[in-house]
């Protein structure tokens, strides 16, 4: 079994659930105690939600890099980063060491490719829905990706670092979700990208009338399977 060495900790709330689908994926594979063999280094979330506000990217991007280093050196084999939005500085992490990023949205196209998925609605933080560095990956694979209108993208990106990062649940939190993800439909989406770590901790498939694509499951379950492949 591979060495998953995870970079977490952004925000460590969403950490929680890799750490476990990761175990419990590998456990379902090959039954009986058998777990997962992981490294974490977990980040001050303060410290980094700091540097994406202020656009300082190059700086978030060794923060990243020093992570990967620092997982390769404890024996990792590969590396996930348990977050959609830290995606932006993947070639940081990929210019560290030698080892392979296994990147979230590749294993989110390979899920809605099984679907029969070809106009997605992505949710998650501004830099996510705004920014090229997470959509042309799924536009690269052949998919159109809508995003919610300014107002909408601003109150998602406003409950994730405001509320969910912060491990508040809140009904109408949920409730605005549930409205922007019924406007994502309407105007087309055959399926939505929970495309924020945190955002599964609010929503689930009960609450949308078109498939929901999570993408901490998603990542996770790749991970584990990608650290039992020969």
């Amino acid at each position: 079994m591979k060495t998953i060495g995870m970079i977490g900790g952004m925000s460590w709330e969403s950490t929680l659930p890799y750490y476990r689908l990761v175990n419990e994926t590998v456990r379902d594979t090959l039954g009986g105690l058998h777990s997962a063999r992981v490294l974490l280094h977990s980040v001050d979330f303060h410290q980094i939600e700091a540097l994406q506000h202020a656009g300082d990217w190059d700086a978030a991007g060794e923060a990243m890099a020093e992570a990967a280093r620092a997982l390769h050196a404890g024996g990792a084999d590969f590396i996930v980063l348990c977050t959609n939005t830290m995606h932006k500085v993947a070639d940081a992490i990929t210019g560290a060491t030698p080892l392979p990023l296994l990147h979230i949205a590749d294993a989110t196209a390979d899920a809605l490719a099984a679907a029969g998925i070809a106009r997605v609605g992505l949710l998650g933080t501004r830099f996510t829905m705004e920014q090229d560095f997470y959509r042309a990956r799924l536009q690269a694979r052949g998919f159109e990706v809508l995003v919610p209108e300014e107002e909408d993208r601003g109150q998602v990106h406003r409950i994730i670092y405001d509320e969910l990062c912060q491990g508040v649940i809140r009904d109408d939190a949920r409730a605005t979700y549930r409205q922007v993800m019924a406007r994502l439909a309407a105007a087309g989406a055959q399926g939505i990208i929970l495309g924020c770590t945190e955002i599964s901790l609010l929503v689930d498939q009960t609450d949308a009338d078109v498939p929901l694509f999570d993408t901490t499951t998603l990542h996770a379950r790749a991970a584990a399977l990608h650290a039992l492949a020969a």
